[in-house]
């Protein structure tokens, strides 16, 4: 059995699952299907899987880990990660999706949700970790099987959400990245009026066309040279299990995640005056600025777990991160990228177009996620604490942040990768730059 502790994170599991340095197996896959029944005490759940190399098998092995312990288990197949927590809703059932999300193609991964999508506790990856590895496998499964196909109840359910709002027929260019939207995208999409400009739709866990990650500026320049060359009225780029969306606007320019949280959010406000909007600690303020007195912001640290568990807590109507998640308590509190995908949209049909709605929203300077390896990332982060001391004031909530008069800095551990990350914002670009550059500085030096 392989199951290296590395692949544990904080929210999930990714690992390496092909090459000369696996970090898991598919023996692992079914101790660890064996420890999520002990653990959860399920009687039955949902298991999805997306398009990665190993998908099926890693489920199929889960499966039967699930079985030896008792737990029946309901085969979804192919699903996106949002059409699994919906499947979790849908059944009342714990889901679990075997998925990396916007990792290389080398890894494969699983996250894991409770009955109706809720998250699992703070401590139950680290409980699965120690777990795992001391299971008997020698045991024929008992559990059941049965399969459950919940796509088009999921597209009912999005575009019961967002009505449409005009006439107006948009033309929109939708990046799959070869992963999971390409097996979503019609079922949902395919109802409204929209000519839809595909983009590497075909299902493919090698990814031969580029990452499917949208965080890393290079893999969004196919949809934003397409919606210049096709007069398209905006882009949507998923990530590979379509969780996640961004936005391109019609001038092939990006719409920050955190405009666009401020844009949804207004939308929810709208139809339910005084409600809570939950972001986590570094969307941009602009979101602050635009809930303003009609309803109240409440921040969570980095991670879904962590912001669907606040969600929970606050009723909040919506939820959004920097990193292009996009909660709804109408969806299970859960993250979905298609629905806030929807939102946009009908935005931009009764008003576009859509650069001059994201205007409306935004006045500062962000840096944008900046990544850095270090040896030791609390040390990192101290010594840019004792740089800034005076300078603002401090938190250490998740990660550090550093809030000065118009500008704010966080430094914080990845809960996917080991890197250190870094965001810097400020009212005004020259602001930004300095803080940016000299926080750089100290994490490079030496």
């Amino acid at each position: 059995m392989l199951l290296s502790d590395a692949i544990f994170n904080a929210n999930d599991i990714r690992g390496v699952i092909t090459g000369d340095d696996p970090q898991w197996d598919l023996e692992g896959a079914r101790a660890l299907g064996a420890a999520f029944a002990r653990i959860t005490g399920c009687d039955e759940f949902v298991l999805g899987h997306d398009m990665r190399l190993y998908g099926e098998e890693l489920a199929d092995a889960f499966a039967e880990g699930a079985r030896m312990e008792g737990a029946d288990v309901v085969r979804l197949g192919l699903t996106s990660t949002d059409q699994l927590w919906f499947a979790s809703g849908f059944t009342h059932l714990p889901g679990v999706q075997i998925t990396a999300s916007h990792n290389p193609s080398r890894y494969n991964g699983i996250k894991f949700c409770l009955e109706d999508a809720k998250p699992v506790p703070t401590d139950f990856m680290t409980r699965l970790r120690d777990l795992a590895p001391t299971i008997d496998l020698d045991r024929e499964p008992v559990g059941g099987i049965r399969h459950l196909d919940t796509l088009q109840p999921y597209a009912d359910k999005l575009n019961e959400l967002v009505p449409v709002a005009g006439q107006r027929r948009l033309r929109v260019v939708v990046d799959a990245g070869n992963g999971m939207a390409g097996h979503t995208v019609d079922a949902v999409l395919g109802r409204r009026d929209l000519e839809i400009i595909g983009l590497f739709l075909e299902l493919d866990g090698t990814f031969p066309n580029h990452p499917a990650n949208p965080l890393e500026p290079e893999n969004l320049v196919d949809a934003q040279r397409a919606v210049r060359e096709h007069d398209a009225d905006l882009a949507l780029v998923f990530d590979g299990d379509a969780d996640r969306c961004f936005i391109i606007d019609e001038q092939g320019e990006v719409v920050d995640p955190s405009v666009v949280t401020a844009m949804i959010a207004t939308a929810e406000l709208a139809r339910e005056p005084g409600a809570t909007i939950v972001v986590n600690t570094i969307t941009s303020h602009c979101v602050d600025e635009a809930v303003g007195d009609r309803g109240r912001v409440v921040r969570s640290r980095v991670g879904h777990t962590y912001v669907k568990t606040v969600m929970a807590e606050e009723n909040a109507v919506f939820g959004g991160e920097h990193s292009a998640h996009y909660y709804f308590r109408d969806f299970l509190y859960a993250d979905t990228g298609m629905l806030a995908a929807l939102h946009v949209l009908e935005q931009v049909r009764a008003g576009g177009p859509l650069s001059a709605l994201a205007s409306r929203f935004d006045g500062h300077h962000r840096s944008g996620e900046l990544n850095f390896t270090v040896d030791d990332a609390e040390r990192a982060q101290d010594a840019v604490a004792r740089a800034f001391a005076g300078r603002g004031t401090e938190e250490r909530v998740d990660g550090l942040m550093v809030r000065g008069d118009d500008w704010w800095l966080s430094l914080r551990a990845s809960n996917t990768e080991p890197l250190l990350r870094l965001n810097v914002e400020a009212r005004d670009a020259s602001t930004m730059a300095r803080v940016r550059d000299e926080v750089r500085a100290l994490l490079t030096e030496g």
